[in-house]
């Protein structure tokens, strides 16, 4: 039980501090200062801190991957191409789900992501994993159904493009507003908002070269 409790006070400081200040900006050190352990557990328990920024990824990333799945799979049930509109909303609804509102967890989470679409660390930007992998290729196919006149690189840029916006919006919703700045909106209105600004968003013509 001790070493499986360690390893997750690990996974727990990694993927607070990861998300707070990037992969570079964080040391083994400091990961293990705050989950209370020897520094030479990350080598025990992951073998290195690219491992263990994986293994935070992977925890974060896959109960979104399995929702994203599972939505993807309704649609399909019911019709060979799903609408453009339907699509986004499976894929970024889970992530209004993973993320909620006002919930620490969730804004960490927002962070995270925004981490990995962002840090230059090539152990942050690059990683990937199986389940993240044939999510990727599945969305592409049925998006690329839904909008063929799109270049698959306009297409992942815009794929992206939905985890970005979902990801800071989530974030701005749990932090403390600017004064004098409107207010994010929580719940079920952002949600519909952000499925109408992100299918309209996926539409759009394809840019002119």
């Amino acid at each position: 039980m001790a070493t499986t409790d360690t390893r997750t006070q690990i996974l727990d400081a990694a993927e607070h501090l990861f998300a707070e200040h990037g992969y570079s900006g964080t040391s083994v050190r400091a990961i293990t200062k705050l989950a209370g352990a020897n520094v030479a557990a990350v080598g025990y328990h992951f073998g290195s801190k690219a491992e263990l920024m994986a293994a935070v990824v992977r925890r974060v990333v896959e109960p979104i991957n399995a929702a994203q799945c599972a939505g993807l799979d309704e649609l399909f049930a019911r019709t060979p191409d799903p609408p453009v509109s339907e699509l986004v909303e499976a894929f970024a609804g889970p992530l209004f789900d993973e993320m909620p509102a006002g919930d620490e967890g969730g804004a960490r989470t927002s962070r995270l992501i925004v981490t990995i679409l962002s840090d230059p660390a090539e152990e942050a930007r690059s990683w990937t994993g199986p389940a993240e992998i044939s999510v990727r290729e599945r969305y592409l196919a049925a998006f690329a159904r839904a909008l063929p006149g799109l270049s698959p690189e306009e297409l992942w840029f815009r794929m992206r493009g939905i985890l970005a916006v979902t990801a800071v919006d989530r974030l701005e919703v749990y932090q403390q507003p600017t004064p004098g700045c409107v207010s994010p909106v929580a719940g079920e209105a952002a949600r519909r908002w952000a499925i109408t600004f992100l299918t309209a968003a996926m539409s759009a013509p394809p840019t002119r070269t």
